[in-house]
């Protein structure tokens, strides 16, 4: 896994969702819907069709989806690929509540460890040292924020 970062838009599969969204939602949805995005997600291989389905991607997606969200709610706009103005191209974001209910679910899921068939939350693994057990802080406290933000939403 390809990571410089806490953040799932700070990894190679966040950047492969990324490259989906540039490809092929973002050139005929200038308004980007997060129902729609996640649907898409789901077509990829990239989501599951609901919150039981557990793989470290999907989880990534979920994270990911849920940080560029909020990248725009935050500062209104998508700051990637420097070189591409595709980016610039976006001039809203919506949502709903059954796509922010998805998006929390899943997260809720990961932070509490929901365990695939494996037995495990490859995504939780990554982030805990080996030594002590312990989850990373600053992955720890990231999660809350963004589970913390869907559900402030939910309430909009």
């Amino acid at each position: 896994m390809g990571a410089w970062g806490i953040k799932a838009l700070e990894r190679d599969e966040g950047l492969d969702v990324l490259d989906i969204l540039k490809n092929e939602y973002v050139p005929e949805h200038p308004v980007m819907d997060l129902g729609e995005m996640i649907e898409l997600m789901k077509e990829e291989g990239m989501l599951g069709e609901d919150p039981s389905d557990i793989d470290f991607l999907y989880d990534n997606t979920a994270m990911a989806l849920a940080e560029l969200f909020f990248q725009w709610k935050d500062n209104g706009k998508l700051d990637y690929d420097h070189e591409e103005t595709i980016w610039d191209k976006v001039t809203g974001f919506t949502t709903s509540k059954e796509a922010l209910a998805f998006l929390l679910c899943q997260l809720s899921d990961i932070k509490n460890e929901v365990p695939d068939e494996d037995g495990i939350r490859e995504s939780v693994e990554l982030w805990k040292d080996e030594d002590s057990g312990e989850i990373n802080p600053e992955w720890s406290t990231h999660m809350d924020w963004l589970m913390k933000r869907l559900a402030s939403e939910q309430e909009v």
